[in-house]
């Protein structure tokens, strides 16, 4: 089969994988259990297809004002051509930054570098945003609050049928 096709073992592995992680002693057992796999071969095949490029990533989706967070930003940056990898790895490793990648520019929109941040309030945004400028030395910026929340869940690939 060819290695851009999933198998129907990889697509009960995504499925499994794309709800809620299990809050249990054994999330990994409990998700091959799901997929009617063993949790041996559940793991493997997660392997296998980040190996393959089949799935990039599995990370969790914070639910932000759950967790206290009032205030949200998007902060576009325009760094430097030159210095946007140093730029995007120092900001990506700040906690404070719970998102961060690049976009293309425009010529009415020359900010190529984005973070997400959350806090308290809008003012304790604005002082993450200060301290991330001044720790990179990147100073443009358009900081982009939250209005409204519309959309706060994964996307589903494989549905029940």
């Amino acid at each position: 089969m060819s290695k851009d096709v999933l198998t129907p073992t990889e697509k009960a592995v995504v499925k499994a994988l794309q709800g809620d992680f299990p809050l249990v002693p054994d999330p990994y057992q409990r998700l091959a259990d799901e997929a009617g796999i063993t949790k041996e071969e559940f793991l493997a095949c997660v392997k296998e297809m980040q190996e393959h490029h089949k799935i990039r990533k599995m990370g969790a989706v914070l639910a932000h004002r759950n967790v206290g967070f009032k205030s949200n930003v998007l902060i576009a940056w325009a760094v430097p051509p030159e210095r946007l990898d140093e730029v995007a790895r120092k900001m990506a490793e700040s906690s404070s930054v719970s998102h961060c990648y690049d976009r293309n520019t425009a010529p009415d929109w020359p900010y190529n570098l984005y973070t997400m941040v959350h806090g308290q309030t809008r003012e304790e945004c604005e002082q993450i945003a200060e301290k991330l400028a001044e720790e990179t030395d990147v100073h443009d910026r358009q900081m982009l609050f939250t209005k409204k929340e519309w959309k706060k869940q994964s996307m589903k690939y494989f549905k029940e049928q």
